[in-house]
């Protein structure tokens, strides 16, 4: 529920098998970068820019 799924409007072709791998490897990067809170965490991504990027180059 993190991502809020259940609202997605994505439901035609194999965009909704792309979104859900997209969220798998999300969430996977957290927890790589010893993220347990998943929320947390994306707010704070969403908040500073530079974080999503700085974490990518981490992993």
């Amino acid at each position: 529920m993190t991502f809020d799924e259940d609202r997605s409007q994505i439901a035609s072709g194999s965009a909704p098998q792309v979104m859900a791998s997209l969220r798998n490897a999300v969430i996977a990067i957290l927890r790589l970068n010893d993220r347990d809170n998943l929320a947390e965490a994306t707010g704070q991504h969403a908040r500073d820019l530079n974080r999503p990027i700085n974490t990518l180059l981490q992993s």
